[in-house]
């Protein structure tokens, strides 16, 4: 910003009248004192803070560490006032249409918060302050944003790579063709604008490198853990059981790719087939899938075995999680769901549930021990294994500790939290030196 100070130097008479010379002092300022600590707007479009686990607790971690952290977010559950200060962290919230579906939704859910969101970094600009834009995908469309904070004023862009969204159509919609050739394009544009890249996994970093063309000392791996001072058991909401021995539980999304039909097939399997009567399921959570489902228990005659809490956050989702006996992770196998690393792996463990998952590559390499796997996407053989993990106690508590025992010294957030924040160190420091380099010498 330049201020304009107008310095009178004397004056002079002519023909009569008195006249005043001014000089133009032109002082360049910066918005806020320098003296401020460096500033970090995280975006976030398709959850709310701070319903989203990983942002919020990226959000603390930063603010802890001494920065000055805005987010901005879509409003969502209990969370509708569009600016709040939550635990020091300033959180600027916009209105979302309904959660996409199919090309049209899409292009309209993303527009929509694409301007809202640009808007809302203005506004935590003049407000707040940062120095560093950190976007969180989905979609790959936040780099327009960071972009023109960067290219226009300097700002550093972090990718918090979040999601692949090539393999998410692929997997979604079974093809590739020319959406997807877009979306591998505007990957490509995201990882060239950023700084910086945080991956939940090896192999998202792998895909930064690869195909973004990132130097691999700029990305960093940062999984999605708990943080166990935080993410604790509780006492059991018994209700969920709905009076019966066993409860079977899934945590998620539930969107066309993530196969909550096949626990539904599986627990058909159980109920009407094997004559199981003793087991109950609870579904958490919600998704564009989630009317469907709930159709589909009831067309099956389930509606008494299936319970859908809806979306669950805080000491509710703790004490549903404290309620399962086993947890179930259907995602079916497929080129999208065996490279993410999925929340509810880390969460099962971290809580010491026992669980069934099919064998995806990346949940393999962090559950281990900690679980039983099915095989083909095939619904029956997950009922087996849901059955035997059951029957089995032995088993069950085995699992059980493995998952406990590879949370607590594997999967700890003190390591996570070390990289996050070497992170910003890297990122920070290119802005200082850029900020200390000397100006050229102006044309003559």
């Amino acid at each position: 910003m330049v201020l304009l100070i107008f310095i009178q130097k004397g004056s002079f008479t002519y023909r009569g009248h008195t006249h005043t010379q001014w000089g133009i002092l032109r002082v360049w300022v910066e918005r806020k004192s320098v003296a401020r600590k460096a500033g970090i707007l995280i975006i976030v479009e398709n959850l709310t803070v701070p319903l989203d686990r990983r942002v919020w607790q990226e959000a603390r971690t930063l603010h802890e560490a001494g920065y000055t952290v805005s987010i901005v977010c879509p409003k969502g559950g209990k969370y509708t006032q569009p600016y709040e200060v939550l635990e020091g962290i300033h959180v600027f919230r916009h209105p979302l249409p309904i959660e996409a579906d199919g090309a049209l939704g899409y292009a309209l859910e993303y527009s929509w918060a694409l301007g809202w969101e640009f808007a809302l970094s203005m506004k935590a600009y003049w407000k707040v302050g940062f120095d560093a834009v950190q976007a969180c995908n989905p979609p790959d469309l936040l780099f327009i944003i960071a972009g023109f904070w960067k290219y226009m004023f300097g700002k550093r862009f972090v990718f918090d790579h979040h999601d692949i969204n090539p393999e998410l159509f692929e997997a979604k919609f079974n093809k590739q063709g020319k959406f997807h050739r877009l979306l591998l394009w505007l990957e490509r544009l995201t990882f060239k604008t950023a700084d910086v890249s945080i991956a939940t996994n090896e192999t998202f970093k792998q895909i930064a490198i690869e195909r973004g063309g990132m130097d691999a000392d700029r990305v960093f791996i940062v999984r999605s853990v708990p943080d166990l001072k935080r993410f604790k058991r509780l006492e059991p909401n018994a209700d969920l059981k709905n009076g019966r021995r066993h409860l079977a539980g899934y945590v998620g999304i539930m969107g066309a790719q993530d196969g909550v039909d096949l626990l539904i097939e599986a627990m058909d399997d159980l109920v009407h087939r094997q004559c199981r009567s003793d087991i109950q399921c609870a579904i958490v959570g919600s998704g564009t899938e989630l009317p469907a489902l709930q159709k589909m228990a009831q067309d099956k005659g389930l509606s008494d075995y299936i319970t859908f809490t809806g979306f669950l956050s805080g000491e509710p989702l703790l004490k549903a999680f404290s309620t399962f006996d086993i947890g179930v992770i259907p995602d079916p196998k497929n080129s999208y769901n065996d490279k993410i690393s999925m929340n509810k792996v880390f969460e099962y463990m971290s809580l010491g549930i026992p669980f069934v998952s099919f064998d995806l590559v990346e949940g393999k390499k962090a559950s281990g021990d900690a679980a039983v796997y099915a095989r083909n996407n095939d619904s029956k053989e997950l009922a087996a294994q849901m059955a035997h993990l059951f029957d089995d106690k032995e088993l069950a508590g085995t699992l059980s500790e493995e998952g406990t025992i590879r949370a607590r010294q594997l999967l700890k957030w003190e390591n996570e939290r070390a990289r996050l924040l070497a992170a910003y160190d890297l990122v920070l420091s290119d802005k200082q030196k850029t900020a200390q380099r000397p100006a050229p010498h102006p044309a003559r």
